[in-house]
């Protein structure tokens, strides 16, 4: 038998004597949140489980590859309140969170003031009187399962509720006022007895309360309201005189939910509302827009197409480019560039699922989506979509200004299994660059542009490719450099002959390639995209988090950078003995069974030896890549380099003085034994050629 339930899914096997539970990477989010920390954390409501806030970038890298989700539940915490209501960070005193809930056996009307320090909660709700088993038309307040709280955008102390009225405190919770009438229906026919034969008056389901609270971030004091019963209302003087614009929304049907107010950003008597009717068996998309303070209203729906999953909950305006709206609907998210007059859909890889709300950390230019069923999703950088311009999608390319990047590092986990099925995975390392492309390349497997990082010296970082699609593409610069030459066996690892190993080589096992995180700083973004060059600015900002300081990470890259020239130097001294090495063993198999050439291939095996001899010392030359082989014999030069330098750059600290005293020890040895290979190259192998001179075997050279 499988049995789902409020934790997930439960099996059992033999009959339900015992039972094993399966948790799904799923949840109902009813609201989402954002603070302005660096990475911000979201916060949330979850059905069936507590307010909680958990970090967009957990900095934790995943030891097991970047599909292995890297923010494990370990990263999140309860923050009060409960399951249905909003989690509102204090964008002031950061350690403050508001939490609101609903709930049976928790009461109605659930404020609470959250303080992360103490990882305490006040209750401070409006109303402390239970109102459960009592019908609504009974109570002094109704508050509904989602009532609305907010912080006032002016002034961090005002925070704003909702029941039939809108209530204000600005002591903390400790006072609340009314500043507003009812702004319901009022209709006690729909407040009575809920249940049939059963009541079940559980003190949450109301028709007659305030849904949707919302200031004006321009204009103090101008506030928006919106009921679950079809009725709009503003005031311009905090409260004081409010106004009942609801007639002026031509064709809007009764008894509909106003689910989110949005003011503009840039126009104080512009303002959006959604409206969401599927409680009314209503489930056409109901969007509209006034510029005249609710004077006059029209709908703006064009593109939304209508189905039993159209109904919006949540419209939300860009906060830099005017007309760039996004809304939530039942079943995604859409995007218009024009103010409503054509929605599109913003689905990319966002599974259909109800979007219940959307805001933007406008830090970080993320839009972060809460859905009803999926959890929470981050579309990580909307800039470009602000960029997309008619004068940009005209060009037949374009490379689009990249928003800073931070400079990450990681920090300890927390203790968790890294197959948590409900783990969230973090966003790309690096900075995300945007390019346009009127056009697709002719083959869109094979080609590609070419974007190149400089420092701000001029010195090439980083070479990479991108897709030739038509539309906007989106790569990642991890922020590293390019990384050092590859070391390449042309031999087989030594007691390894089955290994075989063909003229162009293998990648030398043990020696991997390394690359230097680029530092804070300025650099420059190059795309060529067919013939022609873009150019763009990017700044690498430090971690603030990292405990580190600009003068240590330019310490450490210093060291970073002559390590990067000691291992591309190591490399290419095992490249030349092991080019070198693989000429002669070729040329023995050639000559092998003739005795005419018996003291050619003698001293071929005598020249074999001396480049082994020195090339023993530049890696471990036993090492197969199979199993663990690496852990049975001592790492050599090359390995000892690479070790070094992740130990290096493992943090932004300055290096330490043993970091620096190793390094000047593998440098000196690394000098040494390119002297050693050099001798025996222009003394030995210059023999050897003309040992094959003499034997008239004029055409074979053995070339470093």
């Amino acid at each position: 038998m499988i049995v789902s339930h409020d934790g997930g899914v439960s099996i059992t096997e033999n009959r339900g004597r015992s039972w094993s539970m399966v948790q799904l990477p799923i949840a109902q989010m009813y609201h989402v949140m954002v603070d302005n920390r660096i990475p911000y954390y979201v916060y949330g409501n979850r059905q069936d489980g507590p307010s909680t806030r958990g970090p967009s970038n957990s900095k934790l890298s995943s030891f097991f590859g970047t599909d292995i989700p890297s923010i494990p539940r370990g990263e999140w915490r309860p923050v009060s309140g409960g399951e249905s209501g909003w989690a509102t960070p204090d964008l002031v005193d950061t350690n403050i969170v508001w939490s609101s809930a609903s709930g049976f056996g928790s009461g109605a009307g659930i404020v609470q003031r959250y303080d992360l320090r103490t990882n305490t909660a006040q209750n401070v709700e409006v109303w402390p009187q239970a109102p459960f088993g009592s019908p609504a038309a009974d109570l002094k307040y109704r508050f509904v399962w989602t009532f609305p709280l907010t912080i006032s955008p002016h002034d961090h102390t005002k925070v704003y509720v909702g029941s039939q009225y809108v209530h204000q405190t600005t002591d903390g919770g400790n006072t609340w006022r009314e500043i507003s009438p009812d702004l319901t229906r009022n209709d006690k026919s729909r407040q009575q007895i809920s249940g049939g034969l059963t009541p079940d008056n559980i003190g949450v389901e109301y028709a007659g309360v305030v849904f949707a609270i919302a200031e004006s971030r321009l204009k103090p004091g101008l506030i928006w309201a919106g009921t679950n019963d079809g009725l709009v209302h503003v005031t311009q003087d905090g409260g004081g005189r409010w106004a009942n614009v609801t007639a002026s929304i031509l064709g809007l049907p009764a008894w509909m939910t106003v689910s989110s107010i949005e003011p503009s950003r840039f126009d104080t008597a512009t303002a959006y509302v959604a409206v969401d009717g599927h409680q009314v068996n209503n489930r056409d998309p109901w969007i509209f827009k006034t510029t005249d303070y609710g004077r006059t209203w029209r709908p703006i729906v064009n593109g939304i197409p209508k189905s039993p999953l159209s109904y919006v909950h949540v419209v939300k305006e860009d906060p830099v480019r005017r007309g760039l709206l996004y809304a939530g609907t039942e079943n995604g998210v859409y995007v218009s560039f024009n103010d409503g007059e054509l929605w599109q859909p913003l689905q990319n890889n966002l599974p259909p699922a109800p979007v219940y709300w959307l805001v933007i950390q406008e830090h970080f230019d993320d839009l972060v989506v809460a859905t009803y069923g999926r959890g929470f999703w981050i579309l990580d950088d909307i800039s470009p979509l602000r960029r997309l311009t008619p004068q940009v999608t005209a060009r037949d390319a374009d490379l689009l200004p990249p928003r800073p990047a931070y400079r990450f590092r990681g920090g300890e986990p927390p203790f968790a299994p890294y197959y948590d099925p409900v783990a969230g995975f973090n966003p790309p390392y690096g900075a995300d660059l945007h390019y346009w492309l009127k056009t697709a390349g002719q083959d869109t497997t094979k080609d590609s542009v070419t974007i190149t990082i400089t420092s701000a010296g001029g010195r090439t970082v980083r070479t990479m490719k991108g897709p030739m699609r038509a539309g906007l593409n989106r790569v990642w610069w991890d922020l590293n450099s390019d990384q050092t030459k590859e070391a390449r066996l042309r031999t087989s690892p030594r007691y390894a002959g089955y290994i075989k190993v063909a003229p162009e080589g293998i990648p030398a096992p043990g020696v991997w390639r390394w690359s230097v995180l680029a530092p804070p700083g300025e650099y420059t973004v190059k795309l060529k995209a067919r013939d022609q060059e873009y150019t763009q600015r990017l700044t690498v900002r430090k971690d603030p988090g990292s405990g580190g300081s600009e003068q240590g990470i330019e310490a450490q890259m210093a060291l970073a950078e002559d390590l990067y020239s000691d291992i591309n130097g190591a490399v290419e001294a095992i490249n030349t003995a092991e080019l070198t090495r693989g000429q002669l063993a070729t040329l023995k198999a050639f000559l092998a069974g003739d005795s005419a050439t018996a003291d050619v291939r003698a001293q071929a095996d005598s020249l074999d030896q001396k480049l082994l001899a020195v090339e023993e010392n530049l890696f471990q030359t036993r090492v197969t890549g199979r199993g663990q082989d690496l852990l049975r014999w001592p790492m050599k030069l090359a390995e000892q380099l690479l070790y070094l330098a992740g130990q290096v750059t493992s943090s932004d600290f300055a290096p330490t003085t043993p970091q620096r005293e190793v390094h000047q020890l593998l440098h000196d040895q690394l000098a040494a034994y390119r002297g050693q290979l050099d001798q025996v190259v222009s003394r030995d192998l210059v023999a050897f050629n003309g040992l094959l001179q003499q034997r008239s075997l004029q055409g074979i050279v053995v070339r470093p």
